[in-house]
């Protein structure tokens, strides 16, 4: 143990070999881990955190004063190196660090060639070190190593690019990796050079704005996501790009990573809507649509547990970043599930309970299909792996044992909810992706069937009736599963197949296909090759489409929908269940709608007419389940096809398809 007198006698000692000498107190060592630099010009202080006018990330003294060591440390003060060495010393029983500052000239350490190849390749190595490799900005690694330990105060956000998955499903990683840069470019334009952006995950970027006010961090987050949804990707017209933001200003004595866990939360509230900026205590329009509702602010956590005791602990530990309810059974657990429906985020379950326990709410959360939009986090002080796996078996999310880490309950709660605020946002635009093009296809279906139509001398509504009578005949099949297994996906694919059903029509002559008069029997085989014609048009695009399901259901009517029962049809006789189901319900449909409707070469016939001509086989034969079918179904078919026109034909509709119908064949 050294006395004060000899350290002094030392210092005085050492002082013409250092810039500078300085012996520093447990005091002095507190004031720079709190950061609290009164007197920046006092020689009491770090000299680098003197000369920088801020606390060195690496403090050299500080460290040597936690692990009662030496620590040595380069600083570069241009133009020179100055070596940085602490020692922890004990005077008069008193911790200290003695800290001893040399400056070096870059010149004299060596010889310039070695000394620019060493800087060279310290800075090169510090760049790809710190720096993300595709976007360029900083990434993870600095944030742990750099920024965590930023003081403050500062605003602190987290932008997360919208539906990145989606684009890098949709256009290839490539299109993903534009995206990126694109966005990073925007927020670059509008952040300064003491900022710090940080690539924070695949799509996640986190954003340190030191010394800002509210106002400015709340108008330049703003600023981003507008230019953001504004911005151009190269190479990519249809990409457009959003971002959702959560900023938050750190609070005094509040670490980075509390901040960044606050920011974090709030986007993801803003991403229930994305292209949203959500900050904390601010009211602004700051979106760009109406601000969220308010019930909308924190997720809502439905605690389920009979002890009082145990809904009040974990109240506590959720109560500041999300809304509680809470139910004291199972049974309750549905009431409540009941009076908010949509708005429980997460259900925390306690396994052991009187009445209803939390298997039995699990079981019947799986009845209600509601296991499926509300995730369950079970927590119970039961251990064993059979009730943890039967737990994960039944649906539940996560499983947490007590006695419980409050920390632990907090983040499994938090990136729960995270996951599927995520996943329904994805499901969503999934669904409308499905919807936007099912309805093009529609379209388009359409509007060829109708060019057909058209050349056909037919009523521009023939298919969209064939289409409305197929669908009702599907229905009754569906539910008399004892027939014919008639999936979902049939009765999406054969009605929209259906008005394709006389594509190969394009290639008769007018002459014969508008023959006002009957067809000689040579006419009359030209007519039937409409089939084959059709089904080899289609058939020609499934090298082109082999993924696509429409393509084969439209060739088995097209090609067979002239078919009948008894093998008397055309082209190819086939007979019975030969036939393929797709062909028979549009055959039947088909036959119904030529009969009761006007053509150039006959009257339109009376609905009772109609079902009796089909039902005595004068129209060929039917399979008989289909006649069962039609006999139940066919008093609601006038009904059902007036209905069906008011939606199909809206107003104007009429005058607007007009123009297809021939005037001399009305």
């Amino acid at each position: 143990m050294a006395h004060f007198s000899e350290i002094q006698a030392l210092i005085e000692t050492l002082r013409p070999f250092y810039a500078d000498v300085r012996l520093m107190s447990a005091e002095n060592i507190r004031q720079l881990q709190e950061r609290s630099l009164a007197d920046l010009q006092g020689l009491d202080l770090c000299y680098a955190c003197t000369h920088n006018l801020q606390t060195c990330r690496h403090c050299a003294a500080i460290s040597a004063f936690e692990t009662r060591s030496v620590r040595f440390k380069l600083e570069y003060f241009e133009p020179d190196i100055v070596q940085m060495e602490a020692r922890y010393l004990e005077i008069d029983g008193e911790p200290y660090v003695l800290a001893l500052t040399r400056r070096v000239n870059r010149s004299d350490m060596l010889e310039s060639d070695n000394g620019e190849h060493l800087i060279s390749m310290l800075t090169d190595y510090n760049s790809k070190l710190y720096h993300d490799a595709l976007t360029g900005v900083y990434n993870r690694r600095y944030y742990e190593d750099n920024l965590r330990s930023h003081p403050g105060p500062a605003g602190v956000a987290i932008l997360d690019l919208d539906d990145f998955k989606i684009y890098n499903d949709t256009y290839g990683h490539h299109g993903g990796d534009v995206a990126l840069e694109t966005a990073v470019e925007v927020v670059r334009r509008n952040i300064r050079q003491s900022d710090f952006l940080v690539r924070f995950g695949g799509d996640e970027f986190l954003l340190v704005l030191p010394r800002i006010s509210s106002e400015v961090f709340e108008s330049k987050l703003n600023r981003i996501r507008s230019e953001v949804f504004s911005a151009s990707v190269p190479g990519f017209p249809h990409l457009h790009l959003s971002v959702s933001i959560g900023g938050v200003i750190q609070r005094e004595r509040e670490t980075m990573d509390e901040a960044v866990r606050r920011a974090d939360l709030l986007m993801y509230q803003g991403k229930e809507q994305k292209n949203r900026v959500l900050m904390e205590n601010v009211s602004a329009e700051n979106t760009a649509s109406s601000p969220l509702p308010e019930k909308n602010e924190k997720p809502q956590v439905l605690i389920v547990d009979d002890s009082a005791i145990n809904r009040a602990i974990l109240s506590d530990i959720l109560l500041d970043d999300f809304r509680i309810l809470e139910a004291d059974s199972g049974e309750q657990c549905f009431t409540q599930l009941e009076a908010h429906p949509g708005d429980v985020a997460l259900v925390l379950l306690d396994l052991v309970m009187p009445g209803m326990d939390g298997f039995e709410v699990l079981r019947r959360m799986n009845h209600d299909h509601l296991i499926e939009d509300v995730p369950v986090i079970m927590i119970s002080s039961e251990d064993s792996d059979e009730f943890i796996r039967r737990a994960y078996e039944m649906g539940a999310s996560d499983y947490v044992g007590r006695p419980f880490d409050a920390r632990v309950v907090y983040q499994r709660v938090f990136n729960t909810i995270k996951l599927y605020a995520k996943q329904r946002r994805l499901i969503s635009l999934v669904s409308d992706q499905i919807r936007r093009r099912e309805r093009n296809i529609s379209m388009m279906v359409g509007v060829l069937s109708q060019i057909v139509e058209f050349r056909n001398g037919e009523s521009a509504l023939h298919v969209q009736r064939i289409r409305v009578l197929t669908e009702s005949i599907l229905e009754w099949l569906a539910s008399h599963p004892e027939y014919y297994p008639v999936t979902a996906s049939d009765r999406d694919l054969i009605p929209l197949a259906s008005a394709l059903h006389d594509i190969g029509k394009v290639g008769i002559d007018d002459k014969i296909l508008n023959k006002p008069g009957p067809l000689t029997p040579e006419e009359f085989n030209v007519i039937k090759t409409h089939t084959t014609l059709g089904a080899r048009m289609l058939k020609a695009l499934m090298p082109y489409y082999p993924d696509e399901p429409l393509l084969p259901v439209a060739y088995e009517i097209t090609r067979w929908h002239h078919e009948r029962w008894d093998g008397r049809g055309y082209p190819d006789q086939l007979e019975g269940d030969k036939i393929p189901l797709s062909a028979q319900v549009v055959s039947l449909a088909d036959v119904y709608d030529a009969l009761t409707s006007e053509r150039c070469y006959k009257r339109a016939y009376t609905h009772a007419e109609a079902i009796q001509m089909i039902l005595r086989g004068e129209c060929g034969a039917f399979n008989p389940v289909l006649l069962q079918c039609l006999q139940e179904i066919e008093g609601s078919f006038q009904t059902l096809l007036d209905q069906s026109f008011g939606l199909l034909a809206p107003e104007g509709a009429g005058e607007a398809l007009s123009f297809l119908e021939s005037p001399d064949l009305s």
